[in-house]
């Protein structure tokens, strides 16, 4: 199978915007034979929490018809939002969403950095999924700095870790690029990682959309600068 990470520059609030920008990736992505496209944090709003609390309109639940263009682009999506709860606060989520537009799995961060706390609700399910065979474990930026959360993805029969995150510029090159090869060597997993690249709410997203193979070693990797999606193969 194989699968494509994007980064992507998103427009700060306006779903519809980044929906369009999403599925241009996501046919991409399809054009060069992926079967699945995982893309950043918060893509469908961009890093914006103060604007996330402040109107739930930008909040999209699963069934959201601003979501129908990617859902009918004929390819796998895992794409982060800020999702609904039934409370004051939504969480911030993750919607995978298979080729046929299905609904495949709802993920919710569970470990939220300290400017979430006050704007998200925290989820408690660790989120999985498959696809032709394949088995999926999902993390969301903070989640991959926490051990015990990553080691479940090996320990449940997951093949690929995706990571939707957001580094930035400054310290979050060097974060990024320890951890993400540490992850793959450590759990023997397929890993994937999508980020920000340019402007990202408070901070610049420092790219390097990548894929680790099971050993650590680098597959596929983005530049620093501009918009793109990488691929590369994995085997169940």
């Amino acid at each position: 199978m194989r699968i494509a990470a994007a980064q992507l520059t998103c427009l700060p609030g306006d779903v519809p915007g980044n929906v369009r920008r999403i599925t241009a990736l996501a046919a991409s992505a399809r054009a060069q034979g992926a079967a699945l496209l995982v893309l950043p944090e918060l893509a469908l709003t961009g890093y914006v929490p103060d604007a996330l609390a402040a109107d739930p309109a930008l909040w999209t639940a699963p069934d959201d018809p601003r979501l129908d263009p990617l859902r009918s682009v004929g390819i796998a999506t895992v794409v982060g939002g800020a999702l609904p709860t039934g409370g004051p606060r939504p969480a911030l989520g993750t919607l995978v969403h298979g080729p046929d537009g299905a609904l495949l799995t709802v993920y919710r961060k569970q470990h939220l950095h300290r400017q979430e706390r006050a704007v998200f609700a925290a989820g408690d399910a660790d989120g999985r999924f498959a696809l032709d065979g394949v088995r999926f474990a999902l993390a969301t930026c903070f989640d991959n700095h926490h051990p015990a959360l990553v080691a479940r993805g090996a320990t449940d029969g997951c093949r690929v870790h995706l990571a939707s995150s957001l580094y930035g510029t400054g310290g979050g090159i060097a974060e990024r690029a320890a951890l993400y090869p540490e992850i793959a060597r450590t759990t023997g997993l397929f890993t994937v990682l999508a980020n920000h690249v340019g402007p990202a709410g408070p901070w610049t997203g420092c790219g390097g959309a990548a894929v680790w193979g099971p050993d650590g070693a680098l597959l596929a990797e983005a530049d620093d600068r501009t918009p793109a999606v990488v691929t590369a193969d994995v085997d169940a």
